[in-house]
């Protein structure tokens, strides 16, 4: 059935696979919502993304970006210790990201995924360097893969067969013009963490350094999390990890959303629609940069 027109303030959740995205979004502006909250990263291109801000634009439709990270607690007290060492030499920023897959699973995952890493996993970590730090593909002054890091694969696609390539993980880091210092590690399959304990599952940590210390490690999960996240494995042992450990932040952001519709304000912490544009643009610039620097 046709789905009723909407009337009022009404905002429409888009979670698709991205390749579905830009027809959903057009669809759900034509049936008359109000607002929209787009999943990242909102579109497979640029152009495409570009296209879907245009006619929101045009048919005075808001539009937030399902960036979680911007309100998670590991991000927000490495941005705070940051501001402790403004000025001290060799100050630099560091995220890391870790999925739980298992080895055997990449060949799935790069088909489910066919956009990419930087335009899937890591495309929160843009987000924030782009968000915090001003890094766009203007701001770039340099781009350094972590050669021994880094892995880029080409496996095969179970259900279709076909051949998918992309960084199993990747690190790199990036120098701006204005003279942030910004490094991203991002593994599909999980890996060290700080200290040489081995990450079990999904994690996440954020880094400060300074003049040769370390000022800042905030590990997600913490110890409250992990009793949580503990506590909904074992009631749902069949989900990604991520989805336990991202819950209660994706939340926060939809409930900023709503509160923000209803007051007619703009919702705090909350990534627009341009953000994700200049996220994208990054993620497809850095990908030839760092092949070339792998391959």
């Amino acid at each position: 059935a046709a789905m009723p027109k909407a009337e009022g303030k009404k905002m429409a959740m888009i979670c698709t696979r991205t390749a579905d995205m830009p027809k959903y979004f057009s669809e759900i502006i034509d049936n008359g919502c109000s607002h929209i909250f787009l999943e990242k990263p909102g579109a497979p291109t640029v152009g495409e993304l570009e296209e879907m801000s245009a006619k929101a634009k045009a048919s005075n439709v808001g539009v937030f970006m399902g960036f979680n990270k911007n309100v998670t607690k590991y991000v927000v007290k490495g941005l705070e210790a940051l501001k402790k060492v403004e000025g001290q030499p060799g100050k630099s920023f560091t995220l890391v990201h870790h999925n739980a897959y298992k080895v055997d699973e990449l060949g799935e995952c790069f088909e489910r995924n066919a956009e990419g890493l930087l335009k899937n996993m890591a495309i929160h970590e843009l987000a924030l360097l782009v968000t915090f730090f001003g890094a766009t593909v203007d701001t770039l002054k340099s781009v350094t893969a972590d050669t021994t890091y880094s892995s880029f694969q080409t496996l095969t696609g179970p259900s279709s067969g076909k051949p998918f390539s992309d960084f199993s993980k990747i690190g790199f880091t990036i120098e701006t013009t204005s003279g942030h210092t910004l490094t991203v590690k991002a593994d599909r399959c999980g890996g060290e963490m700080p200290g040489g304990a081995m990450a079990d599952g999904a994690m996440m940590y954020s880094a400060v350094d300074a003049g040769g210390v370390v000022h800042e490690r905030a590990i997600m999960p913490d110890d409250a999390l992990n009793a949580v996240v503990a506590e909904r494995a074992a009631a749902n042992p069949a989900w990604m990890p991520y989805f336990h450990l991202q819950h209660d932040d994706y939340i926060t952001l939809k409930e900023r959303c709503c509160a923000a519709i209803l007051a007619g304000a703009e919702p705090e912490g909350i990534a627009t629609l341009q953000i994700g544009i200049d996220t994208l643009k990054l993620a497809e610039t850095l990908k030839p940069m760092l092949e070339k620097q792998l391959l």
